[in-house]
């Protein structure tokens, strides 16, 4: 793992959190495990990975910056502990040979208090839960939107399948427990807590529970009006489109967004898009020209 998480995503000290985001992405789009077989690729795709985990989250940013944690966002070694006190020579911490194992067992007594003290045929051991381990996952927009499941390779090569809920959001974390890092002693293991990222999708747009899409019509449909198919996160329905539509016209459908808090439906906003056909033939050229003479109308008057 890099010592500097800014090297590993091509950023400065000084990146605001969009420019951080920006580069992890970038780095994801070329190097994910899954778009290459280079091991090179999958170092770099590894420890940008690490390095989002620690720099998205502004409190751990600020602990790594002022050197209160590591890269991989463990505590660093508190020097008063031992190293400080075994100087002095009337405190219980001062190096004294056979003893100095004891007495380093009071200083994880002190950190840690008693409740990790056990005995162990005469002699105090200590159980200690594991870390919890961070990590990053890309989804494509209509897993998010949908729920479901998808398979992935921990450090160790273990594969675990992690659920998806329905709506989940950009930044969500999801919670695996036990699959952290290995405790100590009688310990329980940490838990792995993966925070999503919704890879932005061409064809949607989400604002909280609502979802943004462009319809594209014909001519002759925004002229006239009828009813035409348009996709939905849970399928194709029917959309009726009034006569004499506009490009940029929104039209709503009512519960057919994300799945939001108490399991209620955002709704899904449609904004239509008036197509030209792709050949100008004579016959409507003419009949336009007809139409412009008696019903020629200004839409940029008053603009």
């Amino acid at each position: 793992m890099a010592d500097d998480p800014y090297k590993s995503l091509g950023v400065s000290k000084s990146a605001t959190p969009e420019e951080i985001k920006k580069a992890y992405r970038k780095i994801a789009k070329t190097d994910h495990p899954d778009l290459t077989p280079d091991p090179d690729a999958h170092e770099r795709f590894k420890a940008a990975s690490s390095a989002y985990d620690l720099l998205k989250d502004p409190e751990q940013r600020a602990r790594f910056d002022r050197g209160e944690i590591d890269a991989s966002g463990q505590e660093r070694p508190q020097r008063h502990y031992y190293r400080d006190y075994a100087q002095a020579g009337d405190n219980p911490y001062r190096q004294q040979g056979p003893q100095d194992f004891d007495d380093l067992s009071d200083v994880f007594s002190d950190l840690f208090g008693q409740r990790g003290q056990r005995r162990k045929g005469g002699a105090r051991s200590f159980d200690m839960r594991g870390q919890d381990q961070r990590f990053t996952m890309e989804i494509d927009f209509m897993t998010a939107a949908r729920g479901g499941s998808t398979r992935i390779t921990m450090p160790d090569g273990a594969l675990l399948e992690v659920k998806i809920p329905e709506g989940a959001r950009d930044g969500q974390i999801i919670r695996l427990r036990g699959k952290g890092g290995l405790g100590y002693g009688d310990g329980q293991p940490g838990d792995a807590l993966l925070t999503l990222v919704v890879a932005e999708d061409p064809d949607w747009r989400r604002d909280g529970d609502d979802v943004e899409t462009t319809l594209p019509i014909t001519l002759d449909e925004a002229v006239l009006g009828g009813k035409v198919e348009v996709e939905t996160i849970d399928g194709t329905v029917m959309l009726t489109v009034p006569r004499g539509a506009s490009t940029g016209q929104k039209l709503r459908l009512k519960g057919r967004g994300l799945k939001g808090e108490g399991g209620h439906r955002g709704d899904q906003h449609v904004v239509l898009k008036v197509v030209m056909p792709p050949r100008i033939d004579d016959e409507l050229a003419r009949f336009m020209e007809n139409w412009r003479e008696n019903h020629g109308y200004d839409p940029r008057r008053g603009k």
